[in-house]
């Protein structure tokens, strides 16, 4: 998998953090961590597990902690945390760095940014930015669209139907995200995310017409540029051999990365509405996700009726 190139310089165009000063080093500052760090220990002088390779983020903590230093204590600290791998320091609500901060800073060539958030939500701004650009990333073949607040992941053989599903879909209102390719992250320990790539972003494959814009055919309202993937749906051409579910209570899932997604397989025919099917498979979905199961409720009055009928034969 090649490896993902990411920057100061990136940070700063894709977020509201701006630079304060060393604006001319962002581009050589590379960020290989999602995780940042709030250099408390490394203030106190203690080194031995110093997160070099992290952006070190001053809040009003460490800020007040190192105006208890002499100038030279601090000059010295500060640039002890200066490393060949440091990407950049960070202060939050509007805090403006010391001069020994400056110093050590351009001596290094490391670049001091700035935001008038506070600590926590600069911290959260910057986490969820690296862990979208660095997580691992997979090309899914497959259609994502957003079917009544769902991701719904479409899959299948080329030619069967995916993208004509996908723009049934959007004509009934929903929304698309991905057509043909869809790249896919793991934002966290449960949760897939998809969006398309950027030169394909609210494009369309439909066969016989050729490439559409969707947004310029649909509207603004007709696109998403990311979703949470909640559902899988794998077409299949119908085949009389095979046993398709009838109850559903069999539970299928898929695996992408460490995250294993709930997945359904729809037999293709003529005369079925793959896109009216979807709505439905997604209506279903959020209903078992708040707690009511047709199939197990259909189970449980089979079990009765089959019990009170042999009841009834016992008392004859």
């Amino acid at each position: 998998m090649e490896e993902t190139k990411v920057t100061i310089h990136d940070l700063v165009d894709n977020t509201n953090i701006r630079p304060y000063y060393g604006k001319e080093y962002m581009l050589e500052r590379r960020v290989v961590e999602t995780e940042i760090s709030r250099p408390g220990l490394e203030l106190a002088g203690y080194f031995d597990y110093y997160p070099s390779t992290r952006v070190q983020l001053f809040g009003q903590t460490e800020t007040s902690y190192a105006q208890t230093m002499t100038p030279e204590n601090r000059y010295r600290i500060l640039s002890k945390m200066c490393t060949a791998q440091t990407p950049a320091f960070v202060f939050s609500r509007g805090i403006q760095p010391s001069m020994e901060m400056r110093r050590a800073a351009n001596e290094h060539r490391i670049p001091i940014l700035g935001s008038p958030l506070t600590t926590t939500r600069v911290s959260n701004i910057i986490t969820q930015y690296f862990e979208k650009v660095l997580s691992p990333r997979q090309s899914i073949h497959g259609v994502l669209v957003d079917v009544y607040g769902l991701g719904i992941l479409i899959k299948g053989d080329s030619g069967i139907g995916k993208s004509e599903t996908a723009l049934e879909l959007v004509k009934s209102g929903h929304r698309l995200v991905a057509d043909d390719r869809v790249d896919v992250y793991q934002q966290n320990e449960h949760t897939l995310v998809g969006e398309a790539p950027e030169i394909l972003k609210n494009m369309m494959e439909v066969r016989g017409i050729g490439i559409i814009d969707v947004m310029n055919l649909f509207g603004a309202g007709a696109v998403r540029t990311s979703m949470e993937i909640s559902l899988i749906i794998n077409l299949k051409s119908w085949s009389e051999k095979v046993n398709y579910e009838r109850i559903g209570s069999d539970t299928q899932t898929e695996q992408i990365f460490d995250v294993s997604v709930p997945a359904i397989t729809i037999p293709v025919k003529v005369g079925r509405n793959i896109a009216n099917i979807i709505e439905v498979a997604a209506m279903d979905y959020r209903s078992k996700k708040m707690g009511y199961d047709a199939a197990a409720r259909f189970e449980d009055k089979l079990t009765g009726l089959i019990q009170q009928n042999s009841e009834s034969d016992l008392e004859k």
